[in-house]
């Protein structure tokens, strides 16, 4: 049987009768090629994961989503699936696998399976069937054309790692769809037997014991090429509604969309409990926001703390009561958090514990990405051959041949690359950063010397200390939990400050998100003296308090 996370199966401490298990839990990502190598070949893998276990007890995680561990050829270092129920064996065994589920299971943390089911890897049965034979039945698991499309059409869709999304088969002749890499084929969702085949194995994997899925690029599921709609399509709620039926239906499990598209007047459609398609979306509202309109990612720009503010108050309110939010700042596809909200020099302890305090008392779920807990920072890369991402190396050579330079695209790649959050997992202060006795497949950032799990949790002021005070924090109090949101000084450019209330209960939280000292303003809000939540120490809300950079507080008003 599934997982049962109901009332019955866990411990108190991870239950609450005022909401569902996933609402109080805390979810920490692992990209497990980083995370950490038990066997010496450079390459994290599943036995490693089972080693670290007790580490991520200790922080206070309710569940692990794990990247991709299925067979894969590795163009998109694991998101090509050739095989959804094989485990690649860079990785490990389904033995492993299953001594993972059960391991973690025994110590109150679910895992939680990558669902990358827009597309699949070339290499897939499904897809090799589909290229030997046009009268195959898998043939319409994918979308084909005889003959590209015109330009102008809109069907002349650019994929998103680059050029044209159709690719003409060499086997075949016809040209298929391809939203990614060339190898990573997209899937015909209109076809009701591809849509069984995957319900089918979703299934299978619950029936293993997992605690859910966080879905890939889910919103793109219901794409209609040939009217050049990618994301959102027609049929896209439907879809979700059907599979919720065919497999979620009488298990209490978790599910995350990944949504580029999702707005605050979508979001509800996917998370709102009487719909029942998924139980909360990532969104990405808060990083599109500080992308270049022609460059995107490759040409960042500086965060504006207005902007962000009103763009997470906007969230809190449009999913209070009408869903549920995610809450995170970086996945294996982003920026680490404290270089690009953060101070990742002199004040990268306190930015990091500041960022933090932000995200983990809203309202919604909190998600850590693997190092995030003790503030690692960007991989500080300076030449491309350091890089490994397909979606990097891929806009390096199209970007330079539109005349972009390359100092230029470097600075770009250096601030935003997906590599950045690939680095291995710093464990301590021995060679490749104790990730591995091999040589790493990336290299390992080069401050692992001064910044590992081994220092920052020996310190009780670290950053993984505080993670485990805030993910305490809520487990102990409703109103972090459930409690409304109201934004505070939306226009003050340094300053975070929001409150939480439910019932008789209302928290305080302001941070000081510069490297200056700030004083607090001449606001609405009541003046106080209380003891910080987090750190015990007596904080005052007079108007000129003096708050020290990246300085954080919560108190009870």
């Amino acid at each position: 049987m599934a997982i049962n996370k109901g009332p019955d199966a866990l411990p108190t401490d991870l239950v609450h009768r005022d909401c569902a298990w996933w609402q109080s839990a805390v979810g920490y990502q692992i990209y497990p090629a980083s995370f950490a190598d038990s066997n010496g070949d450079g390459i994290g893998d599943i036995p490693g994961i089972i080693g670290k276990l007790d580490y991520l007890a200790d922080l206070g995680i309710g569940f692990i989503w794990l990247s991709p561990v299925y067979a894969s050829p590795m163009v998109d270092n694991g998101y090509d699936i050739s095989d959804y129920r094989a485990i690649n064996p860079i990785f490990g065994t389904m033995e492993d696998m299953d001594r993972l589920i059960a391991e973690a299971r025994a110590r109150n943390i679910g895992i939680v399976m990558d669902l990358v089911v827009n597309y699949t890897s070339d290499q897939h049965p499904w897809f090799r069937a589909a290229q030997a034979d046009r009268q195959s039945p898998y043939r319409d698991y994918y979308i084909w054309r005889d003959q590209p499309p015109a330009k102008g059409t809109p069907a002349d869709i650019e994929a998103s790692f680059g050029g044209p999304a159709w690719t003409q088969d060499s086997e075949c002749g016809d040209w298929y769809f391809h939203l990614f890499a060339p190898q990573q084929l997209d899937l015909n969702w209109t076809n009701p037997a591809l849509r069984a085949a995957i319900h089918a194995m979703m299934n299978w994997w619950l029936e293993k014991g997992v605690a859910g899925f966080r879905m890939d690029v889910i919103d793109l599921i219901g794409k209609q090429p040939e009217q050049g709609i990618v994301a959102d399509g027609p049929e896209l709620h439907r879809y979700l509604r059907e599979m919720h039926e065919a497999t979620l239906t009488g298990r209490d499990a978790v599910t995350v969309g990944e949504a580029w598209s999702a707005t605050t007047q979508n979001a509800p459609l996917y998370s709102a409990p009487e719909r029942r398609e998924v139980s909360m979306v990532f969104q990405f509202g808060h990083v599109t926001q500080f992308w270049d309109e022609k460059l995107g990612k490759w040409k960042p720009k500086p965060i504006d703390w207005p902007k962000l503010k009103a763009t997470f108050a906007t969230w809190q309110a449009a999913l209070h009561g009408q869903g549920w939010n995610s809450l995170f700042w970086g996945n294996h596809d982003l920026p680490r958090a404290v270089s690009r909200y953060g101070d990742e020099g002199d004040h990268r302890v306190a930015s990091a514990k500041a960022l933090a305090t932000i995200l983990h008392l809203m309202e919604g779920t909190p998600y850590i990405y693997q190092g995030e807990e003790i503030g690692m920072t960007n991989a500080g890369f300076t030449h491309i051959d350091q890089y490994r991402d397909v979606e990097t190396l891929n806009f390096h050579r199209i970007q330079l041949a539109q005349g972009v330079e390359e100092s230029a695209f470097l600075a770009g790649a250096r601030a935003n690359s997906r590599d950045n959050a690939r680095t291995p997992m710093q464990w301590s202060a021995k060679e490749h950063a104790g990730f591995t006795q091999g040589e790493p497949w990336i290299s390992v950032n080069a401050n692992y010397l001064s910044l590992n799990v081994e220092q920052d949790r020996a310190d009780p002021n670290g950053v993984f200390n505080h993670y485990r005070r805030l993910i305490a924090l809520r487990q102990e109090h409703a109103v972090i939990r459930l409690g409304d949101f109201r934004l505070l000084l939306p226009d003050h450019p340094a300053l975070v400050a929001y409150q939480r209330s439910l019932g008789d209960d209302t928290l305080l939280v302001i941070a000081n998100m510069s490297g200056d000292a700030v004083k607090l303003p001449v606001s609405d809000i009541p003046v106080v003296q209380r003891p910080d939540l987090l750190t015990g120490t007596q904080v005052s809300t007079q108007a000129g308090v003096e708050l020290d950079p990246y300085a954080a507080f919560a108190i009870w008003l």
